[in-house]
This record gives C-alpha cells, sequence and structure tokens, in this order.
C-alpha cells in the first residue's frame, strides 16, 4: 500500500482540481488548507457521539465513524500538503523520521 499512497492522493487532487468550483477562484492551497479544519470538526463531532457525550443527541456515532473521520483528515491533509508543494512525499517522510529520530533521541 506505501507504494501507491501518493500517487493515489495525486489522483483524488487531480480529480478535485478538476471538478472544482470556478467561482472560487484564488489560490487552491488556502481551500486545501481549511478543508483540514471542516474535517477536524466532524471528528469530534463524530467523537461526542460515540461518546454519548450530548445528553439531547445520545450516542448518535460509532467508533467507526471516528475512524473514517480520522482518515478524512489524514488523506485532506495529505492532498493539502501535495497542493502546497510538489515534494510532498519527500516533505512528509522526513518529518516523520525526524519525529521518530526525536522521539529515540530522548
Amino acid at each position: 500500500m506505501e507504494d501507491d499512497l501518493w500517487p493515489r492522493v495525486q489522483r483524488l487532487r487531480r480529480w478535485l482540481d478538476t471538478h472544482a468550483n470556478p467561482e472560487l477562484a484564488g489560490d487552491v492551497r488556502l481551500w486545501r488548507v481549511l478543508k483540514i479544519s471542516e474535517e477536524v470538526g466532524e471528528v469530534a463531532e463524530a467523537m461526542h457521539g460515540a461518546m454519548g457525550a450530548n445528553p439531547r443527541k445520545g450516542a448518535s456515532h460509532t467508533w467507526d465513524d471516528v475512524h473514517t473521520e480520522l482518515c478524512d483528515v489524514v488523506v485532506t491533509s495529505m492532498m493539502a500538503l501535495a497542493a502546497c508543494t510538489p515534494d510532498a512525499a519527500a516533505l512528509l517522510d522526513a518529518r516523520l523520521q525526524h519525529l521518530i529520530d526525536r522521539v529515540h533521541a530522548a
């Protein structure tokens, strides 16, 4: 799966670029980054629902819903990174390695 992860993200990104609303003119990077916030909000909503935290709504979501929304955050973040730089895969790999090295150094 790792080998084809970024090509699949790029394929989704190309589709989104092709089907984007032309009235949303401007820098597409802004819209891609803002979309992350929307997806994070959906994770929060699913968490509230899975925990039954809202007494008015009760258990309105499942943990599978939370997992799905977390995946959406990851994919949306990857698409935003890919919109911001042509080196998205290398940058993410380098950042992940930096975090791993920092943890192992502690």
